[in-house]
């Protein structure tokens, strides 16, 4: 069982959505869409559904092309952001919606959705209604109504984000159990990177309607292709500044250098682009061969156990994320570290050249 899609693109009104994409999606796999808002996430999930026909491209669904089927003869479910359930019927009833429109038998219907809601634990809760339940019980509800479906594929369009931070943790962790239960293909948008790599299995990173990569999560998020899948796969988005080699030394900024060891000391002479995560520039010195630089300091953010560090580096905007409370001159002055082991490096086309060494390690 796959869902393959070849050269589709989507069109409206003159503006390209979704750019010509190839992607294959296998059984049993969770996959991930990764990007900010306007992306594509939602555009591309309506294609794979058939809510949306293609303006180029096929669609395959098991080696059958359905790129003109209607989404009601798919096995589709989808669960969008705002999860809805019908408030005036039990949560049994709601569950059973599906199967009752698709005219299967009481008995098989019983079945099936003690099956599901035991699989979301929501057994002890069939009798109630939807607003009889907390909010993670009633997307519980939501996903419910579309596995019972026995779909071969489910979208998940930003499920959670509309929960509070301890519901969605819990059912971050629930879905992957879910998904490994059902067998079905799932695919999952977020903007979010933390929670791409929390689901694991694939992840596509998108940028404007384009999909710049496509593989096992971990590997998006150790190994970007290029810089912009690089910035997506960041949160906040990747740090960049120029370097330029120069025999065996890497220069950055002004007078911070680093020898070129490994794939970089092949590198030719000449002008690259550096990047660095923030949560790997630190404002002490904890390695003996870290680069120091002097930026100002615009803004600071407090989380409660770390802080954002918003700075400006030779016109450049970095930021950084330091573990603790910091208490800082905004407008001053400020020393930060980076470990050249950190640093990934990059074309001056943007496609990536040498990934960190952390990355290499890992």
């Amino acid at each position: 069982m796959t869902l393959e899609l070849k050269g589709v693109s989507k069109v409206v009104a003159g503006q390209t959505h979704i750019h010509p994409t190839d992607l294959v999606l296998e059984k049993g796999t969770m996959n991930v869409l990764l990007g900010p808002t306007l992306a594509g996430k939602t555009s591309l999930m309506r294609l794979m559904a058939g809510l949306d026909a293609p303006a180029e491209g096929r669609i395959f669904w098991d080696g059958q092309d359905v790129t003109g089927m209607r989404v009601q003869d798919r096995k589709v479910a989808m669960v969008y952001q705002q999860f809805i359930n019908y408030p005036s019927m039990s949560v049994f009833d709601n569950i059973a919606s599906p199967l009752r429109l698709m005219g299967v038998d009481r008995a098989e219907i019983d079945r099936r959705v003690h099956e599901t809601a035991d699989l979301m634990k929501l057994g002890p809760m069939l009798g109630r209604k939807p607003l009889e339940l907390s909010g993670g019980q009633q997307q519980r509800c939501a996903l419910a109504r579309a596995l019972v479906k026995n779909a071969g594929l489910v979208l998940l369009d930003e499920p959670l984000a509309n929960l509070d931070y301890k519901l969605r943790e819990e059912l971050r962790i629930e879905i992957p159990r879910i998904f490994e239960a059902s067998g079905a293909i799932f695919v999952y948008a977020t903007t979010e990177p933390e929670e791409a790599l929390l689901l694991g299995g694939n992840t596509a990173a998108l940028w404007e309607g384009r999909v710049t990569q496509f593989g096992p999560t971990p590997e998006v998020y150790r190994r970007p292709v290029d810089a912009t899948t690089a910035r997506v796969f960041s949160d906040p988005p990747m740090n960049f500044m120029q370097v330029s080699k120069t025999g065996t030394k890497l220069m950055f900024g002004k007078g911070q250098s680093t020898t070129a060891t490994g794939r970089l000391a092949e590198l030719p002479d000449g002008r690259y682009t550096a990047g660095f995560r923030p949560n790997h520039l630190e404002i002490a010195q904890h390695t003996g061969d870290a680069m120091r630089f002097t930026a100002r300091l615009d803004v600071t953010e407090l989380t409660g156990s770390e802080t954002f560090v918003h700075l400006t580096h030779h016109g450049e905007r970095w930021v950084g994320l330091v573990h603790g409370v910091h208490d800082l001159a905004l407008g001053a002055d400020l020393t930060v570290w980076l470990d050249p082991r950190h640093v990934y490096i990059f074309a001056e086309d943007g496609a990536l050249i040498a990934p960190a060494a952390y990355a290499l390690a890992a």
